[in-house]
């Protein structure tokens, strides 16, 4: 048993009227006990429950952020370019279709490289994680190196970072999330966690909205001046088509965070959101999105590669950014990217 943990812990767990928040360093040690495996099972599960009991606070997070950064795996800088983050819930979708790795290869096809990171099914929703969604799509992103990794964000302007492979470590936490059947503020820093050693656009997606104070707190604690917030899909960066879409940008040297209230049905591309129904049924989706079929999917992905397009890309307006996601799609240039990046990575 840690002593030194002991005390964090009481901190953090003595109840709604005598817990105490915790600084920014004594989060990090508290992480870092945790996957050095320094504190014991039941002292690990005791602060994860607790710390969600208690809900944390930007500057903890940072904390976590530190010590992730500190331990952590990253991908090596291709500076001067900088990679978008996009940062799911690693616990993925059970509701609606997830978007987000078309949109990272509708980016990656205008030559705008991004940064995806997850794990495999895992508790509590045990949704269909980001990284299945690729493997239906023909990529596999299971048993690279990080130079394999940074070779693929180089050349084909696009990586998925897999925990399983590159961070043991924080894969032995995930246990402690099905026994205690909820999620541990973990998960709310992995929406903020950037596995990359360079700057970079970091994209955060969250459902509850006082999550994004959280956010923004951790941000401005850590001083991370190029981010966007998006109230997502199940706590996705996908935006939603039937209802608004609330998002924040932060721009360097900029204060506040800027608002923006988007409606999908502006665009004529509103409507009911696609609903999740087995992996069979999203490929032959995605697979009719990339062949340029007309597909229940379509505007979706149109909606959201159409406002990242215009987020991190060139075009003037989001109209414009539209436009240019369905040329990638119709011209086939999209599903040729996806054959380059799937045949590019190294065969296991």
């Amino acid at each position: 048993m840690s002593d030194e943990f002991r005390e964090l812990l009481k901190k953090v767990g003595s109840g709604p009227h005598t817990s105490k928040d915790i600084s920014r360093d004594e989060a990090k040690q508290a992480l870092s006990m945790m996957l050095n495996a320094v504190a014991t099972p039941a002292q690990i599960g005791a602060f994860l429950i607790s710390h969600r009991i208690k809900r944390p606070t930007g500057e903890e997070l940072a904390g976590f952020l530190d010590a992730l950064d500190s331990l952590g795996p990253q991908v090596t800088s291709i500076a001067p370019q900088i990679p978008v983050v996009l940062s799911n819930p690693y616990d993925g979708r059970s509701r609606t279709a997830p978007i987000s790795p078309i949109t990272s290869l509708l980016l990656a096809t205008a030559d705008i490289p991004v940064v995806m990171h997850g794990s495999d099914k895992m508790p509590t929703k045990y949704g269909i994680p980001n990284l299945e969604v690729w493997s239906l799509l023909g990529v596999n992103w299971q048993g690279l190196s990080l130079e394999d990794l940074k070779n693929s964000l180089e050349t084909q302007k696009l990586c998925f970072l897999y925990m399983g492979d590159h961070f043991p470590e924080y894969q032995s936490l995930i246990p402690y999330r099905d026994q205690l059947g909820k999620r541990p503020p973990l998960a709310t820093a992995e929406l903020l966690w950037c596995p990359y050693d360079g700057e970079s656009r970091l994209v955060s997606g969250y459902v509850h909205p006082p999550t994004e104070a959280m956010l923004n707190g951790a941000f401005h604690c850590r001083q991370q001046q190029n981010y966007t917030t998006v109230k997502g899909l199940e706590g996705s960066v996908d935006l939603a088509r039937d209802r608004t879409a609330i998002i924040g940008i932060h721009h360097p040297n900029e204060e506040e965070l800027e608002r923006l209230l988007l409606h999908a049905r502006d665009y004529g591309l509103g409507g009911q959101e696609v609903p999740y129904e087995s992996p069979e049924v999203l490929s032959q989706q995605m697979e009719e999105v990339l062949a340029g079929q007309d597909s229940k999917l379509l505007p979706a992905v149109l909606w959201n590669g159409g406002f990242y397009l215009w987020r991190f890309g060139s075009p003037n307006s989001i109209e414009d950014g539209i436009e240019l996601a369905k040329e990638l799609l119709t011209s086939g240039q999209a599903k040729k990217k996806l054959e380059a990046i799937a045949q590019h990575l190294p065969q296991r």
